[in-house]
């Protein structure tokens, strides 16, 4: 396997250096995730700022976490899930929620389960859903910016997965506890 750097603002390339330090500032720590990626300014750029930009988007902070952790299972991302799982309890997701998106159990919610099947969906089939599927996706309440703001999310954990799985990124510990492992 080849070694990445976990960089700090004192190691990072000049050009990641605000961005770590920014994350430092928002979250008390840097994640190892952000810490790799600081390697390329530009990947550190663009994963910190389409963060920024889907929280701004007309998605809840429970969807959004719903979408990162529902994607992230998708890809079997050990590292986004726990991540994922720990933000969202932070943020005060209901327990059922968060453990049926890291056991693939369906919502009880039926409206976050169709912006989770829905996601699941453009992952899997990479883009190529059936006209059905969006129909479907707005009629449960979404709009066609929400297409596309699930599609931003796609991009954003696609980078960070893909990401971890060749990095083998080492899991933070504020991460541990909720450490998730695919089922067998």
């Amino acid at each position: 396997m080849t070694n990445f750097t976990y960089h700090t603002i004192d190691t990072a390339p000049a050009g990641s250096k605000e961005t770590l330090a920014n994350v430092k500032k928002a979250y008390g720590f840097i994640p190892n995730l952000i810490s790799v990626f600081a390697e390329s300014p530009a990947a550190v750029k663009a994963y910190t700022q389409l963060g920024q930009v889907i929280s701004e988007s007309s998605l809840t902070p429970e969807e959004q976490q719903v979408l990162y952790i529902a994607i992230s299972h998708i890809n079997e991302c050990t590292y986004c899930v726990a991540a994922h799982s720990t933000v969202a309890k932070m943020q005060n997701i209901s327990g059922p929620v968060i453990e049926a998106l890291r056991t693939g159990a369906p919502l009880p919610d039926s409206k976050l389960q169709t912006l989770r099947v829905f996601a699941q969906k453009i992952v899997e089939n990479r883009g190529w859903v059936d006209d059905a599927d969006v129909q479907h996706f707005l009629s449960a309440g979404y709009t066609k910016a929400n297409v596309l703001d699930v599609l931003t999310a796609v991009s954003m954990k696609t980078l960070s997965n893909y990401t971890n799985h060749i990095v083998e990124t080492e899991l933070d510990n504020a991460f541990v506890p909720q450490t998730w492992r695919k089922a067998a």
